[in-house]
């Protein structure tokens, strides 16, 4: 049954008087329940202004529909067709100036929450045990991508799914760029960006560090 309440699910987070004793991440993530209630928030638009919002044109409208069925895997591979950073941009992507900000529930109370929506799906994808990422079939070329900040993850993905073989040189010991280094922990775990590293690792893609290049 669709949920018409103007509002969205609040995000659960630690306490204050908790989180002020760790660097734990603060968001704890929508449970199942609530994310298949904030999921029937969503009208179906048949425009689907969210998705022009969006810089890298995820089908938010279809991954939603997913979730609305149960298909939490389903959902993910909707995402990653167009996302190489699900759990990453579901955590730290400004939705509020981006895809939330055309969403038609918006105009009458909340936007719809999309990127809470899609943290639910990537963190359920990634609880998940014996998935196996099928590698694309190869094209025969090689590409080269210097710096593993998120635009060079970002490419690499594409690419991986493309069929290129990908090497990402990055000069520091450690990949991920701002996504390690800029982002505190409680904000963006490193344990998420790892995963999805390990991610791309498994499409192909590899990671030379302590490289420096020009």
């Amino acid at each position: 049954m669709p949920n018409m309440s103007p509002t969205k699910n609040p995000m659960p987070h630690q306490e204050p008087d908790v989180r002020n004793k760790n660097f734990a991440e603060v968001a704890l993530g929508y449970s199942e329940e609530t994310a298949l209630n904030e999921a029937e928030r969503c009208l179906g638009c048949a425009n689907a202004p969210c998705i022009s919002k969006c810089p890298v044109g995820v089908n938010i409208k279809g991954f939603i529909a997913k979730i609305k069925e149960h298909d939490f895997e389903g959902a993910y591979q909707t995402i990653s067709v167009d996302s190489s950073l699900p759990a990453v941009c579901g955590r730290v992507c400004p939705q509020e100036s981006q895809c939330e900000s055309a969403c038609t529930r918006g105009f009458r109370g909340d936007p719809v929450g999309i990127g809470r929506l899609e943290r639910f799906v990537a963190d359920w994808h990634a609880a998940q045990e014996n998935l196996v990422i099928e590698k694309p079939t190869p094209n025969g070329h090689k590409v080269a991508v210097v710096g593993s900040g998120p635009s060079g993850l970002t490419c690499a993905g594409d690419l991986a799914k493309a069929g290129y073989a990908v090497t990402i040189f990055e000069a520091l010991h450690i990949p991920g760029g701002v996504l390690v280094y800029g982002i505190p922990e409680f904000r963006l775990p490193k344990s998420i960006v790892q995963k999805e590293i390990d991610n791309l690792k498994a499409l192909g893609v590899t990671i030379d560090t302590n490289v420096v290049i020009g």
